[in-house]
């Protein structure tokens, strides 16, 4: 895999979640009943640096979880006979909570399908709202991102990469091409 275009470096990384953290406190007029709800696996330290960016506007943290959508995926058959289950911890209750689901990137949309499911399966939350740090296109249902931190229009042929401090060592985001 062949590294195309670096998009964001770590210090655009956190614009952008700053920018995202503002988005949820305007569109939820505040944070008194949000949560954030980090998808395994670069979602959820994404969804706890988003916590911090709302502490900062805040001074409320807002609580956060982690959800695994393994079972819920639609190509779980396919993936492997004994798919990794990282778990899932959600240590409130999300009703009556606006949810915010937390991914690093949107494209078919069927990540996002299964969280929600996977979320409806615990309660009834008052709304689910999707944050996302990249938006490239490519859907195959009818799903967007509430908040997102960039669009990055891409082929099919390519691919993002999302590198975490907290799980790669390092921070940024590059287009990479697929078959090369």
């Amino acid at each position: 895999m062949r590294e195309k275009a670096r998009i964001m470096d770590g210090r655009a990384m956190d614009r952008a979640l700053i920018r995202i953290a503002h988005e949820i406190i305007e569109r939820n007029k505040g944070t008194e009943h949000v949560a954030l709800v980090g998808i395994h696996r670069r979602g959820v330290p994404l969804a706890q640096r988003l916590a911090r960016c709302i502490e900062q506007v805040e001074g409320d943290k807002p609580q956060v979880g982690v959800l695994d959508i393994t079972y819920y995926r639609d190509d779980l058959s396919i993936l492997s006979a004994h798919p990794e289950v990282k778990g899932t911890d959600i240590p409130f209750s999300v009703d009556g909570k606006a949810i915010v689901l937390v991914d690093d990137v949107l494209y078919t949309g069927r990540t996002a399908r299964a969280a929600m499911e996977a979320l409806m399966d615990m309660g009834r939350a008052s709304c689910i709202q999707l944050a996302v740090l990249i938006d490239r296109g490519h859907r195959e249902l009818p799903i967007r991102a509430d908040f997102v931190g960039k669009n990055v229009p891409t082929s099919k042929e390519e691919i993002i990469s999302v590198k975490m401090e907290e799980v790669d060592g390092e921070n940024g985001v590059s287009v990479c091409a697929l078959n090369e």
